[in-house]
């Protein structure tokens, strides 16, 4: 089991995250990765203002997505991030969609974020402070559930590199 702090928050499969197959797109997936990175940086005092005050702010740099199981419209699904390693310039995140029905894992996700100066448009240091609220656990919403945590997230997540 993993010691990151969890952010989780729950969404509804819409019509317009329907494809032609009929289930929601991979186009939606990575979405939803990337709009539960922004709302967990929210969540832990990083909003767009405090990366505009840094002068830095986190771009992706690299997504692999393993699409495991379809989601289908009106599903209800719960959408799990955490923080799983920095380094100098980057950090690697890891996200989870499981259906909030019966905890089914629909997709796993590692994105590779860099750092960059804003200004200059390179890569500069992830600061203490923004490696320390990311251990922290997130304001304004609760962890993810205990039903829907898994015996061993590691193996299901492979390990971070």
């Amino acid at each position: 089991m993993h010691s990151e702090p969890i952010f989780a928050h729950t969404i509804e499969v819409t019509s317009d995250d329907i494809d032609a197959l009929g289930h929601a797109s991979n186009i939606a997936y990575v979405r939803w990765v990337q709009d539960v990175a922004v709302a967990h940086s929210e969540a832990v005092g990083l909003g767009y203002g405090a990366y505009q005050e840094l002068g830095a702010v986190f771009v992706v740099r690299r997504h692999e997505v393993d699409y495991l199981r379809p989601a289908l419209r009106g599903d209800r699904l719960e959408v799990r991030t955490w923080v799983a390693s920095a380094q100098a310039a980057k950090c690697i995140r890891m996200t989870e969609v499981r259906n909030c029905a019966d905890g089914a894992l629909l997709a796993k996700a590692s994105t590779t974020w860099g750092f960059i100066d804003a200004a200059k448009g390179r890569p500069t240091r992830i600061p203490d402070a923004v490696r320390v609220a990311f251990l922290q656990p997130p304001r304004g919403r609760d962890l993810a559930s205990p039903r829907m945590e898994t015996e061993n997230v590691e193996s299901e997540m492979g390990e971070a590199p």
